[in-house]
């Protein structure tokens, strides 16, 4: 990924953004000294499956998309395409475990990134913005895992 110029990716970071939709503007200026941001190219691989976890994305524009290995060799199945106000890799805030899935951009996408380490000071030297982005962070992964729900009661 290519670092991207802050008023490029991260203008209107509340805007329509559920991830973000606990802070006040007073959150979000101090948020914003914890964020990278970053320009992914289409076709770009963020990180592989059993890559070392260490941070979140947040899909400000674009597109991305997860692939899980299956048991046959080189074969993926694509899990998840997320646009807009998606949320990545969140289990890498948590416990430090590899990547679970394959991410790549199907175009071009900004995206923020919080870092663990970042996280952990944001959680340390400002706890109240670290609780509501986490409240953020929890409705955006529950309302994912709802319409996946949905997705499999389809099937049957």
């Amino acid at each position: 990924m290519e670092e991207a110029g802050f008023d490029q990716v991260c203008r209107d970071l509340k805007e329509e953004l559920r991830f973000f939709r606990f802070l006040g503007d007073a959150d979000l200026d101090v948020l914003r000294n914890y964020l990278k941001c970053w320009q992914a190219r289409a076709g770009e691989t963020l990180w592989r499956e059993g890559d070392a976890d260490s941070s979140v994305v947040f899909v400000v524009r674009g597109r991305l998309e997860e692939k899980k290995n299956t048991e046959f060799e080189d074969k993926q199945v694509i899990v998840g395409v997320y646009g807009p106000g998606a949320i990545m890799g969140e289990f890498g805030l948590l416990d430090g475990q590899p990547r679970a899935f394959t991410a790549a951009a199907l175009e071009d996408s900004g995206l923020l990134v919080l870092e663990r380490d970042a996280f952990d000071r944001l959680t340390l030297e400002h706890p109240e913005v670290g609780v509501r982005l986490l409240k953020g962070m929890l409705y955006a992964v529950t309302q994912r895992l709802k319409k996946s729900f949905d997705r499999l009661a389809a099937i049957f």
